[in-house]
């Protein structure tokens, strides 16, 4: 089944009671058993809901995986995965993450005794430095939020395998229309679903989908342990967006491509980041790896000035100020004060993330229109 029959029909059954060919709503918080200990497949639905369930087997198999578990939101779903490590183990993470990544990573599992380590990972001779016999978990985020930079997901494989360590990958930039870390050799992959897969910024919910039986297992247990898990209603509005994935992905690729051209050759700005470009450190992985570049484009005005850059954000007409992406409507944001303003300023600016630094999320509108937003607001 190719990608976009997949999207439609993966995992999904026609409703047998009545024919309805859009997955219910089961809003209901229990089920009614045949007699004590028999029961239909559903007993409480943080346990499991059917709603939740199609959703769960949809998002599993457009990522080429077996299982796959819904949660709240993003970090609920990375939550319950650092859950699976021990007091003592350490974690090999990528510097350049989302800024909430970070703060879960440090201000919560740090206290419970794990430790994390945050390293380039634009090759592989940082984490090789790093790893250790405590390293359990390896987590790579390609690309990177907001600087755009393509991790080789096969050549950390190869790494994790050799050292018996798990390698998670959050795809939420890339969506699995267009790179499938499991093909590629990680343990799990991590899904902000609020963003790409949900599409239309009217959810907050997060996803792991994986192969692994044990892992699979130990997952499933910990969501309905800690109880993170989404609604029935949330799980009918990412059903419907899914169904459009690869059309909407299309459509922010070829908006991205035409926005960075744009701004790489504005005299005003000086940097652009976008993995497309031949001249991205890491474009030849990209282009492996990738089917297409995305509609993630990040910036910098000349100068570095923070005022300059925020009085940029005020102009714009068509482009949103707000934080999130992912969805049909264009955003912007400023990242060193809202994404990633967890990150300390000497951290975030290792990484590239400067005052003046802007990130966009090119929405599915005319193109014409979103540079001409641009273009008076840069001007």
């Amino acid at each position: 089944m190719k990608f976009g029959t997949k999207v439609i029909h993966a995992g999904l059954e026609y409703d047998s009671a009545t024919g309805a060919i859009m997955t219910p709503i089961y809003q209901t918080s229990t089920y009614v058993q045949l007699e004590v200990g028999k029961h239909k497949g559903y007993e409480y639905s943080r346990t499991l809901n059917p709603t939740r369930h199609a959703l769960e087997k949809n998002i599993a198999a457009i990522e080429n995986g077996k299982y796959g578990a819904c949660f709240g939101s993003g970090l609920a779903a990375m939550d319950c995965i650092i859950k699976t490590l021990n007091p003592g183990d350490e974690v090999i993470s990528t510097d350049d993450l989302y800024g909430g990544s970070y703060r879960i990573f440090t201000s919560i599992f740090e206290k419970y005794g794990i430790k994390f380590h945050f390293v380039s990972m634009s090759d592989t001779s940082e984490i090789e430095a790093t790893i250790n016999e405590n390293t359990k978990m390896i987590w790579v985020e390609t690309p990177t939020n907001p600087m755009m930079n393509i991790i080789d997901i096969e050549a950390v494989s190869k790494i994790a395998k050799a050292n018996n360590c798990i390698l998670a990958v959050d795809n939420t930039f890339a969506t699995p229309y267009l790179q499938n870390p499991l093909d590629l050799g990680a343990d799990v992959v991590m899904h902000s679903v609020t963003k790409y897969l949900g599409g239309h910024s009217d959810v907050v919910m997060g996803a792991l989908i994986c192969n692994d039986d044990l892992l699979a297992e130990e997952i499933y247990r910990i969501q309905n342990s800690s109880g993170a898990v989404c609604g029935p209603q949330d799980s009918f509005l990412v059903l419907r967006g899914i169904k459009t994935l690869h059309l909407r992905v299309q459509r922010h690729c070829e908006n991205g491509k035409a926005v960075a051209n744009f701004l790489r050759n504005h005299p005003k700005v000086d940097g652009v980041f976008w993995p497309g470009f031949e001249s991205h450190p890491n474009h030849d992985i990209a282009k492996k790896q990738m089917s297409d570049f995305g509609g993630m484009v990040s910036f910098t005005l000349k100068g570095n000035n923070l005022d300059e850059a925020l009085n940029m954000i005020k102009k714009v007409k068509i482009f949103a100020l707000a934080e999130s992406l992912g969805g049909v409507e264009s955003l912007i944001g400023h990242p060193a004060t809202m994404t990633h303003a967890a990150i300390p300023k000497e951290e975030r600016e290792k990484t590239g993330v400067v005052d003046s630094l802007i990130r966009l999320s090119v929405g599915v509108e005319d193109i014409d229109d979103l540079i001409t937003d641009l273009k008076q607001a840069i001007n």
